[in-house]
């Protein structure tokens, strides 16, 4: 009798434990790092997706975010994928073309001249900057696009020559982007974004590039008072994560959990629409001076930038896929010629 109770608490015991790792093995944590600060628009956003992924997959499928860059820089976090430590990260774009060089594309100054036009271009050569991803080893489950960017200096700036007075930041780990700067007349200071509040501060640089939410949000606007009104380009990133990962998630889910990301995509694109007007006026109260160029300055800003463009072609983005958007561009505005 005494045999016959020991085996049967053995295996009870044993059920338990192989429940238990059954368990384990079926939850998949994915850690997200993300340089977007903690409460703002982007990580609350990410919070959203990580409840409805837990909640479509019935717990099976857990995010944790590390927000405010403290999983280091975008090319910290894409080696951290690449390694394991962490499973996904949202991107801008510069952190993107790390993966897939021709993302750059979406990102190239004064190339498209309204969100329309950018929607058009954007929706038609999306598949196959994701197959390319793929390729690379990355999922991008979710696309991203945060209003216009926009300089922001100390001191008046109107036209190209203006800017050569200041010292630029720009992302730290580009230096084939860098060589573009320089090569243009302009100085830069390669670094992070968390280290740019603190750069304007000392004087280290005197001028950036940010969305119009970013620069009210980071009180960069108190320092580098002055905003050029002329949108450079849209900010295009994303969430993506390493394959491995996306491949252990159950194939019943997958599509449910794009169709949610892709919901929160819109209504983030829609928050940040609503907040960049208001961003926009509150800076304004609290001393941002808008300089408007002429259009002799115009021209100007519009001749640089092709010049930077050729300078990127073949070397950083692929001669066709600049053809292609040439050409989306050249059939979007012709439809809207008709």
């Amino acid at each position: 009798m005494k045999m016959k109770t020991r085996l049967t608490v053995l295996f009870l015991l044993t059920t338990f434990l192989f429940l238990c790792r059954c368990h384990l093995l079926a939850a998949i944590e994915i850690k997200i790092g993300s340089v977007a600060p903690e409460r703002s628009p982007w990580h609350n956003s990410l919070l959203k997706i990580g409840r409805e992924w837990e909640k479509i997959t019935g717990g099976q499928v857990k995010i944790r975010v590390y927000p405010g860059g403290i999983a280091g820089s975008e090319l910290d976090m894409i080696r951290k994928m690449r390694l394991g430590a962490l499973q996904g990260a949202v991107l801008t774009n510069m952190g993107m073309m790390k993966i897939e060089k021709s993302v750059l594309i979406f990102n190239l100054p004064l190339l498209f001249s309204s969100d329309e036009e950018f929607n058009y271009v954007f929706s038609r050569l999306k598949p196959s900057f994701e197959t390319r991803m793929e390729t690379s080893g990355f999922k991008v489950v979710q696309w991203t696009q945060s209003g216009w960017v926009y300089f922001y200096t100390k001191g008046s700036v109107l036209n190209p020559e203006d800017l050569k007075k200041h010292k630029i930041s720009i992302t730290r780990d580009d230096p084939e982007l860098e060589q573009v700067w320089e090569s243009m007349g302009y100085r830069v200071v390669p670094q992070d974004t968390k280290d740019m509040l603190i750069g304007l501060e000392s004087g280290m640089i005197t001028a950036l590039y940010l969305p119009v939410v970013m620069a009210a949000s980071g009180q960069y606007f108190a320092i580098a008072s002055h905003m050029l009104d002329l949108k450079l380009s849209p900010l295009v990133g994303g969430l993506v994560i390493n394959k491995r990962t996306w491949d252990q998630i159950p194939g019943k889910y997958r599509p449910l959990l794009l169709e949610a990301t892709e919901r929160e995509a819109q209504s983030l694109a829609a928050e940040i629409a609503h907040l960049e007007e208001e961003a926009m006026k509150a800076m304004k109260e609290h001393g941002l001076v808008i300089n408007r160029p002429s259009e002799n300055d115009r021209r100007m800003w519009y001749e640089v930038a092709s010049r930077a463009i050729s300078t990127l072609v073949d070397r950083i983005i692929p001669a066709d896929v600049y053809q292609q958007t040439l050409e989306l561009i050249k059939e979007y505005r012709e439809k809207g010629e008709n």
